[in-house]
């Protein structure tokens, strides 16, 4: 399916497959790929970024394949700004491509070890190769956010004179913060009239709000990947992003969000990392309430400490038992198990509970709350 963009929209390009699988460490398996593509597509994502095909061999098949399945999202390949790279690509028929090259003058000089002028005349006869086939491009500027800013706008206004649909800005080794990306792209829309792509990384823990300040200054386009996958600490959350948009922003993309925690479980398994329980968006700590104080709110009014539903993302609210209880936990607990327990007996229990949450070190199993119960209550009563 060719790539067409409307005006005033905002589109997400996952990189799952692609900068996802660079993670070290990690490598999908072919049916993975595909199983983890169909998946992105039918939440509603507009763009895949699915490999590198001038790797050859299982990824350049399945990134053909891929291209093949028929899906409404959009299908990219990475590329070097390497006209036989394209060429690669453009044999998985996929109908994007992505043309990477760094900007920065450290990685110019020590990384390439050529002058600027080469970058532009390799990036331009790139470009141009693959809009003669009529795809659709976006030009990767690697280490934007260490570019001198003149020369990343002259970079920019070559990329679209020779074709170019977008830029991809990458803040390849995550040194930015919020305030300095939106002044970095506000200034860039206003040099030069070019979508924007978001490519931000984790390195300091700010990918996903990077992103977000690039989108208030102007970029159409996030790049993401599941669980925030990626180089090093990773890059913007797709889940993250998507609910942050929604939420903070009252910006709904039209991404369907309950099947956020399935995608990051398979993807989890997959790439062999574990989910932890307090990931944001898709933990099960997200909507796990121990405190006596935050469970009596949440109970009386679930949105007093959650600020959307559990099912949103594909969870469901849980009440923990342990040292931080109060009676208001445990007396909704025993409704759970289709008892009443009186506001007397559930102050009784009470430092029982906490007591044994601390011998233990951890929450109580639901059979550990009804033998403290039986142990020290019930006794009680029947006296």
């Amino acid at each position: 399916m060719k790539f067409k963009k409307e005006d005033g929209k905002l589109y997400l390009v996952d990189t799952t497959l692609r900068d996802g699988e660079q993670t070290a460490g990690v490598v999908f398996a072919n049916s993975e790929k595909i199983r983890i593509a169909k998946m992105l597509d039918e939440i509603g994502v507009h763009q895949l970024e699915v490999g590198i095909p001038t790797m050859g061999g299982d990824e350049k098949e399945t990134i053909a394949k891929i291209a093949k399945l028929g899906l409404n999202a959009s299908i990219m390949a990475w590329n070097r700004a390497v006209v036989n790279d394209v060429k690669e690509s453009l044999e998985c028929g996929v109908d994007a491509v992505a043309i990477s090259i760094s900007t920065s003058d450290i990685h110019i000089e020590h990384k390439l070890r050529t002058s600027r002028q080469w970058v532009l005349d390799h990036m331009t006869s790139a470009v141009e190769f693959a809009k003669k086939d009529g795809v659709y491009v976006s030009v990767n500027a690697e280490d934007a956010s260490r570019t001198d800013m003149d020369f990343l706008i002259e970079f920019a206004r070559c990329a679209k004179q020779a074709g170019a649909d977008r830029l991809r800005f990458c803040d390849t080794v995550g040194i930015l913060d919020p305030f300095k990306t939106y002044d970095i792209i506000k200034k860039i829309k206003e040099a030069i009239d070019i979508d924007i792509e978001m490519h931000t990384h984790n390195d300091f823990g700010m990918a996903t709000a990077n992103a977000l300040a690039g989108f208030k200054a102007g970029a159409n386009f996030i790049g993401v990947t599941v669980n925030g996958l990626g180089e090093r600490a990773g890059n913007a959350a797709l889940e993250e992003v998507v609910m942050a948009l929604k939420h903070v922003y009252k910006y709904d993309i039209n991404i369907d969000t309950k099947r956020f925690r399935e995608i990051s479980e398979y993807v989890s398994t997959a790439s062999g990392r574990q989910l932890p329980s307090w990931k944001a968006i898709v933990g099960t700590n997200v909507f796990a309430h121990e405190s006596g104080i935050h469970v009596d709110g949440a109970l009386k009014d679930p949105h007093t400490y959650e600020i959307f539903d559990p099912d949103e993302v594909g969870l469901e609210r849980q009440i923990v038992i342990g040292k931080h209880s109060g009676t208001a936990a445990l007396i909704n607990k025993f409704k759970e198990y289709g008892r009443v327990l009186p506001e007397e007996e559930a102050k009784e229990l009470l430092p029982y509970v906490r007591s044994l949450s601390i011998q233990l070190k951890r929450p109580l199993f639901d059979k550990e709350l009804i033998y403290l119960y039986e142990e020290h209550i019930s006794k009680i009563k029947a006296i």
